[in-house]
């Protein structure tokens, strides 16, 4: 069957679904999108996404045309197009066209697109066994330039950082900020654990995005009786953890064992860590908008 895709009010073949080549998302990366997941008939924590949507658009001065229920309507019905009940869905809202300058007020109007797919981020085996990443040299972009809270069309910031993961022969690198500070991993929040019962990230300010999945797992995390704790922390408090993982609308919740050559904890996937990852699949699953 052939992907059909939302695009600006319409559906229409993948084949053809296509933008101006004036469109200052394609030329400058001028926009914002979310990435969203649909487990067994349920589009998981929608609302929440399409709430960050807006506020990334409004960070940025960018009008969304369309009322949020209006979104959430054409994302379900996007999946239900396309006859999936697990899916990953991109949400993109571009500045639109306009001319070969910077100024967004040459563009009238913003594009809307909304495609829905399969995807496999990482292979099973690295959920089983965990990952090995390095630390990247790239600096997280600094907020007073670019605030990573914003979850913008313009990622070459982290694909620098991901070169670098490809080049060390890793499947992901973490970011440090400005600072030194342990940022967040190229597309992943990233979580360590301190004995069996605190369970630490990076705060927002420290340049991170304000994760959908990384907020589900501070949550359930303290339901376990576990203390969570946002507080900065540098590469040293990595290397001695007792486990780590990261977490992601892709990548959902996925153990790391070792960075830039050295095992966290018993370098195998840790306990806490497993049960994080069992009682985050149970929920996703049951919550949500239903399809």
């Amino acid at each position: 069957m052939e992907r059909m895709v939302y695009l600006n009010g319409e559906f229409v073949e993948k084949q053809n679904a296509k933008v101006s080549v004036f469109d200052h998302g394609f030329l400058y990366g001028d926009g914002v999108f979310e990435g969203i997941r649909a487990y067994e008939g349920n589009v998981f924590k929608l609302e929440e996404h399409i709430d960050r949507l807006f506020v990334s658009a409004k960070a940025i001065k960018l009008t969304i045309p369309i009322k949020k229920e209006e979104i959430i309507s054409a994302v379900l019905d996007t999946v239900r197009k396309n006859n999936l009940t697990d899916a990953y869905i991109r949400v993109v809202v571009s500045r639109g066209e306009g001319d070969l300058g910077l100024n967004p007020t040459k563009c009238p109007r913003p594009s809307i697109i909304i495609i829905a797919d399969k995807i496999v981020l990482y292979p099973e085996e690295f959920y089983k066994k965990g990952l090995s990443i390095i630390t990247a040299s790239t600096r997280r972009n600094i907020p007073q330039a670019l605030s990573p809270r914003i979850k913008s069309l313009n990622y070459l910031n982290n694909i620098m950082a991901k070169i670098e993961a490809n080049r060390g022969g890793v499947p992901e690198a973490l970011m440090l900020n400005n600072q030194g500070y342990v940022a967040e991993c190229t597309g992943d929040n990233i979580f360590i654990l301190k004995g069996k019962d605190k369970l630490i990230t990076p705060p927002l300010h420290a340049g991170v995005l304000d994760g959908i999945t990384r907020n589900s797992v501070m949550g359930i995390a303290a339901d376990m009786g576990i203390e969570v704790a946002e507080e900065l922390f540098t590469l040293f408090e990595i290397y001695n953890a007792d486990e780590c993982f990261l977490t992601g609308t892709a990548a959902e919740v996925i153990p790391v064992v070792k960075i830039d050559d050295r095992e966290i904890g018993s370098g195998k996937v840790g306990d806490i860590t497993k049960s994080l990852m069992a009682e985050f699949s149970r929920i996703a699953k049951i919550e949500g908008e239903k399809i």
